[in-house]
């Protein structure tokens, strides 16, 4: 179950927009399922319409109006709770219990009679466009006496809830959490705020070079500036490409100086972050594809690409000697700049023939040795996954002109090893092997043994995905175990098909594994204790509530108008 929470002003907007037709009339047939006793009193489960809307929106309100109470951020405060598309749709009767709880959960009910409750509303209006069952909760944050509900660290609270939720109704376990990693998505905000940027850049630059001199792009209709932003958001989006040119330019690199000229090489520009009041410390750093003309650069951090591109964390992949640091700062200082490589290093040296059949040996030497490690290592396999993410990265920038099979193959791997906290290095893992194999991937198209050299990689690189795949097997990881043994593994097998075959053709990687072990995993802290909570009043009744809204009295000392004495210039 995945929560999504935000905060506005507008009961009203909000509330129009759960019952309207959505953003591409993917709304069905709104309708209540949950809420405080008094409004349940005066709706029932009916399909809601504007005048519906706009009742509830005022019934929600009346606390805020009547006490004259302003909240920091907002005093809407809304969550779509949403389940896995494959999880079918649950019933009415199911999310009522489940809104219940959630609310009971995040502390906006009376708290067994110690505060006010707040007013709310649960509403379903059909399956997202992805086919995901999900309900929408507004919530008044301020209570029926005025006071205002705590919405500290909500956004954490929400998602321990939701892990108690899950084991209490038996749904689908966020994979995430148990495994202790998480990839960010991408925001649909995002998505439509830089393909509006490019579409704009595009026309324009397309207008000026022709000489015409049509209208501007303010001036064109709704529907014309739409069609253009469609047109860019079929194309491939920017974070996606740069976090495939990170990883591989970190994966080939064996310092953080060659780290910096490997990305300049693969046409990025980098922004360094340094430390306060200094040029030869850097901290962190930004990102972005170099801009066509009349584009401005869309700049990420390390951080928002993947957890595991952090400038803290790749710094564990090389050795820290001052020498090493006096390079790459003078490296960071040139890209800012835009000037030339300091000093080049192995990135503009020719591989040898030799160097990649003794790097396939050495690779045929980790995968024998990764048989020995525990599947449940969490910290070495997550570092195995990351080098191999990095490998295939440095190889999709070297031959595929979009990214295409390898890059796919590379985002998957990569999800295994977007930790929470740190893993073990290379180094202490053993796995260097992996590293050395980035490096000659990244120079795939000018050096090497052409396309024989590179189909025995790609089996020697199937392996060791399979050898991830046993160990998220073993960790309960059953998505990601899904989509390395189905969807990475044909992505790889079809690259390899594509290539002639070595004298010894190795056997296919076993066939995936199914995974029938459903037992209770161990919840953190804060989501047991809702758990606890929520299962030791299951089987008590729900405390009837009063179907007559409350009598609410304005304050008078809330709406006086005279200057406070002890505050502003009157003081």
């Amino acid at each position: 179950m995945i929560p999504n929470v935000v905060r506005g002003e507008r009961m009203s907007g909000l509330m129009m927009y759960l019952v309207g037709p959505g953003k591409t009339n993917e709304h069905t047939e709104p309708h209540l399922i949950a809420g405080d006793p008094a409004l349940l009193a005066w709706h029932d489960d009916a399909e809601l319409d504007r005048e519906a809307a706009l009742g509830i929106a005022r019934h929600l309100e009346r606390p805020r109006s009547v006490y004259g109470v302003n909240v920091n951020g907002g005093h809407v405060w809304h969550c779509s709770l949403s389940i896995a598309a494959e999880e079918g749709l649950l019933t009415d009767e199911k999310w009522q219990s489940i809104a219940n709880d959630f609310i009971q959960a995040m502390g906006f009910d009376e708290h067994e009679g110690t505060k006010a409750p707040c007013r709310w509303v649960a509403v379903r209006h059909g399956v997202s466009k992805k086919g995901n069952d999900h309900i929408h909760l507004a919530v008044n944050l301020v209570r029926e006496d005025g006071t205002k509900a705590s919405i500290h660290n909500d956004f954490r609270r929400s998602q321990s809830a939701a892990r108690a939720l899950e084991v209490k109704y038996g749904l689908e376990q966020l994979e995430s959490v148990k495994a202790e990693r998480a990839t960010r998505g991408y925001d649909p905000a995002e998505r439509e705020s830089v393909a509006r940027r490019r579409a704009r850049a595009k026309y324009e630059r397309q207008h000026t070079k022709e000489g015409a001199l049509p209208a501007s792009w303010e001036n064109l209709t709704k529907a014309e500036k739409a069609a253009h932003v469609a047109a860019e958001l079929s194309e491939t989006q920017p974070r996606h490409d740069l976090a495939l040119k990170v990883r591989a330019a970190a994966a080939a690199s064996e310092s953080e100086a060659e780290f910096v000229r490997r990305l300049r090489r693969s046409g990025c520009i980098l922004r360094p972050r340094f430390a306060e009041n200094r040029t030869d410390v850097i901290t962190g750093y930004s990102v972005a594809e170099r801009p066509h003309y009349g584009e401005s650069p869309v700049w990420y951090g390390g951080l928002h690409l993947g957890r595991d591109l952090s400038l803290p964390r790749l710094r564990g992949n090389w050795p820290d000697t001052p020498g090493g640091a006096t390079e790459a700062a003078a490296e960071w200082n040139a890209a800012m700049r835009g000037r030339r490589v300091v000093r080049a290093g192995r990135e503009a040296q020719e591989i040898s023939p030799e160097a990649w059949e003794q790097q396939t040996t050495q690779l045929g030497e980790l995968i024998d040795r990764l048989n020995a490690v525990d599947v449940n290592d969490r910290d070495t396999w997550a570092t195995v996954a990351r080098q191999a993410a990095g490998a295939l990265a440095a190889w999709s920038n070297a031959t595929e002109d979009t990214p295409g099979d390898l890059a796919a193959a590379s985002e998957a791997l990569s999800r295994s090893a977007q930790t929470f906290r740190r893993t073990v290095t290379p180094q202490k893992a053993g796995t260097t092997a992996l590293s050395g194999t980035a490096m000659l991937l990244a120079s795939a198209m000018h050096s090497g043994q052409g396309a024989v050299a590179q189909a025995a990689m790609i089996r020697q690189l199937l392996r060791v995905t399979q050898a991830v795949h046993s160990a998220a097997v073993a960790g309960q990881q059953v998505r990601q175990a899904k989509l390395l043994a189905e969807d990475t593994r044909a992505r790889l097998v079809r690259v390899r098909d594509a290539m002639p075959k070595p004298g010894h053709p190795a056997g296919q990687a076993p066939g995936p594994s199914t995974l029938t072990d459903r037992r209770e995993p161990a919840l953190e802290p804060q989501a047991q204790a809702m758990l606890d909570r929520l299962r030791a009043g299951q089987g008590k009744p729900a405390a009837p509530g009063s179907p007559v809204p409350n009598t609410l009295e304005p304050s008078k000392e809330r709406h006086t108008t005279r200057p406070d004495a002890t505050r502003g210039p009157e003081r």
